[in-house]
């Protein structure tokens, strides 16, 4: 069977080891989490979870089946149309070579973080892919450091 990427937001009451329920329950099936994001949602006492897995359909749907049984969870979107972003930052040290870097930036919704007198840390906000994308393109200017954060996604 094929895997498949799927995004599934979780809407969880806001207490003290739902994290823990939830990655446990992954890691006691053997399934993977490939990025995993939690805030809470304001003036509720809720938050939500945006996890980012993959597996063949009968997989997905056995998550899915899984997480319902939680008590925490009060809602699991799985099947929907999301937004979904993704940030990354970079560290480049300022010897580098800088040309093109303010198109590339442009290009990734991109922007200078922080700088001091020896590095820039620059950040961009995309999809996943594009996101990807970014960083095939950012290799040329010789990264530090990368650290690539997880999916948030809205359902539409």
């Amino acid at each position: 069977m094929n895997s498949i990427r799927r995004v599934i937001s979780v809407v969880v009451t806001d207490e003290h080891g739902v994290l823990s329920r939830i990655s446990g329950l992954f890691a006691g099936r053997g399934y993977n989490i490939d990025s995993l994001t939690v805030a809470p949602i304001p003036n509720t006492g809720l938050s939500r979870l945006s996890i980012v897995t993959s597996g063949d359909e009968r997989v997905i749907e056995q998550i899915t089946k899984q997480l319902h049984k939680l008590i925490p969870v009060y809602k699991v979107i799985e099947d929907a149309k999301f937004v979904e972003k993704e940030m990354v930052l970079v560290k480049i040290a300022l010897d580098e070579n800088l040309a093109g870097l303010d198109a590339v930036l442009k290009a990734y919704n991109g922007s200078i973080a922080n700088s001091d007198d020896s590095k820039i840390v620059i950040m961009a906000c995309d999809d996943a892919d594009r996101i990807d994308g970014f960083l095939k393109t950012i290799k040329k200017y010789n990264p530090i450091d990368i650290v690539r954060g997880g999916s948030v996604a809205l359902d539409m």
